[in-house]
């Protein structure tokens, strides 16, 4: 049960090596039957009791050898460099399920099916990102680059909008869905292209999502 009162809100983009509608959102099985992601947020407000956590960056890099809930995954903390050690300690704890109600955030889920938890990286993070156009832009110098962009139609090249609404989730409420190149240089390496890509407003407590 979560102790220490906390809240992040802020945009985030990930992409994971599913196809564009990404199965786990609909409570089947990955695309090529594994999964292979990651997640970065920019907080725009936030807080782990005393300590302000607005205006960082993090982000996450997972994997496991089939779906999330069979387990024995890994992860990685990657943290804003400008964050000081009591920050630093906040997100780390955050994004490893810390301080939360059992199974109310995907954050909790993660490390819950991680059998592996790589020490946490702390870099500069760049990252510009517009949900309702889906478009984003990601450099994490050495560790992660990745853009984000709408999908377009085969037939005639227009942009084709798709969104995906979780009334009850743990990860967010409605994401603008497109398509995603990704390549990490980390412990868990990424090289994708044009993948599932999600655009979302974040809102966690320790407590689940703050609708």
């Amino acid at each position: 049960m979560a102790q220490v009162d906390w809240y992040v809100e802020g945009v985030a983009f990930g992409s994971c090596n599913c196809d564009y509608g990404c199965p786990c959102q609909f409570e089947s099985r990955p695309t090529k039957g594994h999964c292979r992601g990651f997640e970065v947020i920019r907080i725009d407000k936030g807080h782990f009791g005393p300590v302000q956590l607005g205006g960082l960056c993090a982000a996450l890099l997972y994997a496991w050898p089939g779906p999330i809930y069979e387990g024995n995954g890994e992860m990685q903390a990657i943290i804003d460099e400008r964050a000081n050690p009591e920050q630093r300690r906040a997100l780390e704890t955050v994004l490893s399920g810390g301080e939360t109600d059992e199974g109310s955030t995907h954050w909790w889920v993660f490390r819950a099916m991680s059998s592996t938890v790589h020490p946490p990286i702390f870099k500069p993070i760049e990252f510009d990102v517009t949900i309702e156009a889906r478009t984003a832009r990601v450099v994490i110098p050495g560790i992660l680059e990745s853009t984000g962009r709408p999908i377009r139609s085969p037939a005639t090249g227009a942009e084709h909008r798709v969104r995906i609404d979780l009334p009850d989730g743990i990860e967010f409420k409605i994401a603008e869905i497109g398509s995603a190149t990704t390549k990490t240089l980390a412990s868990i390496v990424l090289d994708l292209k044009d993948t599932y890509g999600q655009f979302n407003v974040l809102r966690h407590s320790g407590h689940g999502i703050v609708r």
